[in-house]
């Protein structure tokens, strides 16, 4: 499953996001939702969130539900 869906999200999750300073590389940082920026139900390139050390970027998978 992907992150372009914000129902599909919830905090506590466990997911791969693209960092802004890593768009260009395409890489990934794992970790745990803390919470969802993006207001609007879908994005093209991703749900921007908050993870819980404080990185901020958009999903890009997700890697479980807990």
């Amino acid at each position: 499953m992907d992150g372009r869906t914000r129902k599909d999200l919830k905090p506590g999750m466990r997911v791969n996001i693209v960092l802004k300073k890593d768009q260009r590389t395409g890489k990934l940082t794992e970790g745990v939702i803390k919470n969802l920026l993006t207001k609007s139900p879908t994005h093209t390139h991703g749900i921007k969130v908050r993870l819980e050390d404080g990185q901020v970027g958009r999903v890009k998978e997700i890697l479980s539900a807990e």
